[in-house]
């Protein structure tokens, strides 16, 4: 009889009545059949063992690529901010102290009249804004004059020592054939130490609630 005879006749209720050598395949099958279950689950947790690895690798070496970028740039950035800080300290001796503002308000109203204006209103605001560095006063001005003058005025603002800008310009003729300049006047002048404490203070107590 050959061997698939015999397998076609087996019992598979009754292993036990199975030739040998049979039986020693089916076993062998068996162990077969284990072994590469085994091996498959096995590889299976390797591999995301694997996959995890190769991620957690890529991860490190942006970062130590970003490390490396920003070490071969250190210079570069020390250098940068230094420049800041020298244009910052430039500007900022431009700005006129608290016990300056008095004088730099007159400066405003003369280069007005130095040019023949009439001031028909000289506004200053009631208070200043604070910022991290310095204080903002805007003045609310009316100006009467010729073209010419006007023109002069304005550049002469911009040719005060002190950092004065003209803001929310408008003019317009008025009945005599003069022109009329309403305008914001706004002048600046640096925080005094007190005042840059109190400030820094207040940016560190909002920054706490955050």
């Amino acid at each position: 009889m050959s061997l698939f005879e015999e397998i076609r006749l087996l019992n598979p209720r009754s292993p036990e009545s199975w030739p040998a050598s049979i039986k020693a395949g089916a076993l062998a099958t068996l162990l077969v059949a284990i072994i590469a279950v085994g091996v498959i689950l096995d590889w299976h947790e390797q591999w995301e063992i694997l996959d995890r690895a190769k991620t957690e690798e890529t991860e490190l070496k942006e970062a130590y690529l970003a490390k490396r970028r920003n070490a071969a740039n250190l210079d570069i950035l020390r250098q940068q901010l230094q420049d800041i800080e020298q244009s910052l300290g430039t500007v900022l001796k431009q700005l006129p102290s608290k016990s300056e503002m008095d004088a730099l308000l007159i400066d405003v109203n003369q280069a007005g009249l130095g040019r023949g204006l009439q001031f028909e209103l000289f506004r200053p605001a009631t208070s200043e804004t604070i910022t991290e560095f310095y204080a903002e006063l805007p003045i609310t001005i009316r100006v009467t004059g010729s073209y010419h003058d006007i023109g002069a005025f304005a550049s002469d603002i911009t040719q005060l020592p002190r950092i004065v800008t003209l803001n929310n310009i408008n003019i317009a003729p008025n009945t005599k054939g003069d022109l009329v300049l309403d305008a914001t006047v706004k002048t600046f002048r640096h925080l005094d130490e007190e005042e840059a404490k109190q400030k820094k203070a207040a940016a560190l107590a909002i920054e706490g609630k955050k």
